[in-house]
């Protein structure tokens, strides 16, 4: 009767081998888990905070330097909400890569502190998703007049940017008479060794103009993948479209398609986008 008695007030650990895996068990273990779990975490390759995607840079860094555009020196400037339409609609209807939206004042309001000129110099040379705007369709003042269309809808109060005055009106006595302008000017951008062109010119369609119509339109959505676009060189997420050929991509994007507006809001000839559906297409080579 006393044995058992004994027994009932004993615990369940009655060898001192018992003793030693408890302990191990109760403070050793836990220990080397918690350290295993803590080097899982650490380990795994992940991008530094600020990091840029390296398709992303890869893309940015390979870009042409130099390029030529052909611009008709007799077309009439285009009001502010026609180019607004034609080139910036895309992501400010939207507020698509973080674009501040049409009209909304509270986007807007830091960005109309900076003044007319701040806001101009971003569209010309570009910032953050938004690629650089000047030396593509339009001149430059008719994109200021696109800067001044979209900040006052926000509340701004900016005149709109007058057309150049006309150069040479009369040559001096004594001098010979200036040569009659050309209809067709060129501007061209300092760039290093020729390339091969990565479009094929045909035509109709200015060899380069599928690469710069990209870089105006497209690549604000195309290099980062916003709202589901394909990124440029992306050979898996263009497999599924490239069934459709060349022709069934290019209308795609002439009518639109997702969140992809017609002509991707760019003002430009079927032949153009065809040229900048091609130049896409051979990212893929």
């Amino acid at each position: 009767m006393s044995d058992h008695a004994h027994e009932s007030h004993t615990g369940p650990i009655k060898t001192p081998t018992q003793l030693l895996w408890t302990s191990f068990f109760s403070f050793v273990a836990p220990i080397f888990i918690i350290i295993g779990l803590v080097f899982y975490v650490t380990s795994g390759d992940k991008p530094a905070a600020g990091a840029v995607d390296p398709e992303l840079a890869t893309a940015m860094r390979i870009q042409r330097i130099g390029s030529v555009e052909l611009r008709d020196a007799n077309r009439p400037l285009q009001a502010g909400d026609a180019v607004y339409k034609a080139q910036c609609a895309a992501c400010h209807d939207a507020g698509l890569a973080g674009a501040p939206k049409f009209g909304d004042a509270g986007a807007w309001t830091a960005r109309l502190a900076t003044g007319y000129d701040a806001l101009l110099a971003s569209v010309l040379q570009g910032k953050g998703a938004m690629g650089a705007q000047s030396g593509g369709a339009f001149s430059d003042v008719e994109l200021g007049r696109a800067v001044v269309h979209l900040a006052n809808a926000a509340g701004g109060t900016f005149a709109e940017p007058a057309a150049p005055a006309a150069e040479g009106a009369a040559p001096a006595a004594g001098t010979a008479a200036a040569a009659p302008a050309e209809p067709v000017v060129m501007a061209v951008a300092a760039a290093p060794a020729p390339v091969a062109p990565t479009v094929p010119a045909s035509a109709t369609v200015a060899a380069g103009t599928g690469e710069a119509l990209y870089k105006q339109a497209c690549a604000v959505c195309h290099v980062a993948g916003v709202a589901g676009a394909p990124k440029l060189g992306d050979k898996a997420a263009w497999a599924p479209r490239l069934a459709l050929g060349l022709d069934g991509l290019t209308a795609s994007v002439i009518k639109g398609k997702g969140a992809m507006p017609p002509k991707g809001g760019a003002a430009a000839s079927d032949a153009d986008i065809k040229a900048s559906v091609e130049y896409m297409l051979a990212s893929l080579k």
